[in-house]
């Protein structure tokens, strides 16, 4: 998008229910990489023009429900229910498997600080994956280490320096990349040995950093990890929440919990959670048991969180009532809400710059009543294989963010009261005060 207009419509969009949006990794890098229900891999230019270009779309044996790129925008990793994870070359279309899992992939993270490609799925294990020595430039990557996970996994997101594991039962688990690297990186007296097979060795069970219990009461939808540092720290440094200091997740029944990845009771007792993506609402008069309908409370899920890359602390919620919120994690408020979109947001992603925030809309199970239709498989990201928004097609909007627009107060006030002392801090506090709407603790 060549002008910074507020907001337009990414064409042409997927033609099936949208799993994935991924910007490039460069803060100069403006192409978006879209993972569909359709079966395709779209690449998308966001600067070519009004409402971007579509460069290449890539197709897959099955439904795509992951993709990222890689070191370099020409580069991509996918990951979908034909139980493959496959490098993707940009610029050619072509594809190579690098391993195969025992059932869908969900999910797959590529970590450009340790050089590993990290995919989770349904089968309950992890496959971590070398590419070092130009193994992503190449497509002959070192086989997967194949690690075990107590229950289904749902979401995985990273930091510089650790893992962090969504699964069922409402367990999470986080690893240190490093201790990943040393398992599956070959010595240095080595040889590089070539892939034999893209299924990786038996898995094996690795004991993890931390082990968590989710803060939320109910199914995780999505987790993602504050960007930055290595979160081995309790958070406090700087005006914020301190870089890659913990983890948000969101849940089917319309709450966010943000966490701290330092363990020690000081920070554990900073974690909070909150509700989200409701809406009230008063039922006819006819559903009504006796006398003036009671309002009601519409719970929807979270089905994406992305964190600011350049604002501390700030991140965005997509749910299942076509909303999007900015959120202030450190000053634990609301900073904006924007218009309601034609379906559920189904994906979120800030460019690299923090200048651009891609929305991605399709139907899901929430929106079956609205239309009709019911969504597919729930657990596969946003939507069925029969997805779309109400007018019957998925949407992609590309949001363009003022300097501040995503900026959030608690980070400002703790930065005057640093520089301007105590003397200052209940100026700081009023700022902090009148800021958008507060999050509802619980």
């Amino acid at each position: 998008m060549a002008s910074t207009t507020t907001q337009a419509e990414l064409r042409p969009p997927p033609t099936d229910a949208i799993s994935a949006v991924r910007f490039g990794r460069q803060p100069s890098s403006s192409r978006l990489l879209v993972a569909s229900w359709d079966r395709h891999v779209y690449l998308y230019e966001t600067q070519a023009a009004a409402a971007g270009q579509l460069l290449r779309t890539i197709a897959h044996r099955a439904p795509v429900l992951d993709v990222c790129f890689g070191a370099a925008d020409a580069v991509a990793y996918s990951a979908g229910l034909d139980h493959d994870v496959r490098r993707l070359d940009l610029e050619t279309g072509q594809q190579t498997v690098l391993s195969s899992h025992g059932a869908g992939v969900k999910a797959v993270a590529y970590s450009p600080e340790t050089d590993l490609l990290i995919s989770a799925s349904w089968d309950k294990t992890l496959h971590v994956h070398d590419l070092t020595d130009g193994g992503h430039d190449r497509g002959d990557a070192s086989p997967a280490l194949a690690i075990a996970l107590p229950h289904k996994p749902f979401s995985i997101s990273l930091t510089a320096s650790k893992l962090v594991v969504a699964m069922a039962s409402r367990v999470v688990y986080i690893y240190e990349l490093a201790t990943l690297a040393q398992l599956v990186r070959p010595s240095a007296s080595a040889s590089h040995p070539p892939p034999s097979s893209p299924s990786p060795s038996p898995p094996i069970t690795l004991e993890p950093w931390q082990v968590r219990e989710s803060s939320l009461k109910f199914m995780t939808r999505c987790v993602a990890c504050m960007p930055g540092g290595g979160g081995g720290g309790d958070g406090h440094s700087g005006a914020g929440a301190g870089a890659g200091a913990g983890y948000a997740s969101g849940s089917i029944e319309g709450r966010i919990a943000v966490e701290w990845f330092d363990a020690s009771a000081a920070s554990q007792a900073r974690k909070y959670a909150f509700k989200c993506h409701r809406q009230t609402q008063t039922p006819l008069e006819a559903e009504a048991a006796d006398g003036d309908p009671e309002p009601v409370d519409v719970v929807y899920p979270v089905h994406a969180l992305a964190f600011h890359p350049v604002h501390d602390g700030s991140f965005a919620s997509g749910g299942g009532d076509g909303v999007v919120a900015l959120w202030d994690g450190v000053a634990k408020r609301r900073i904006r809400q924007y218009q309601r979109y034609p379906a559920s947001v189904a994906a979120l992603a800030f460019s690299a710059d923090g200048r651009w925030l891609a929305v991605a809309c399709c139907r899901a199970f929430e929106d079956a009543d609205a239309d009709g239709g019911g969504g597919g498989d729930g657990e596969a990201g946003g939507g069925g294989e029969a997805g779309g928004d109400r007018d019957g097609q998925p949407k992609i909007f590309l949001r363009h963010l003022s300097e501040t627009e995503a900026k959030g107060k608690g980070g400002e006030a703790k930065g005057r009261e640093k520089e301007k002392g105590k003397g200052k801090g209940k100026a700081a506090a009023s700022a902090t005060a009148s800021s958008s709407s507060a999050m509802a603790m619980r």
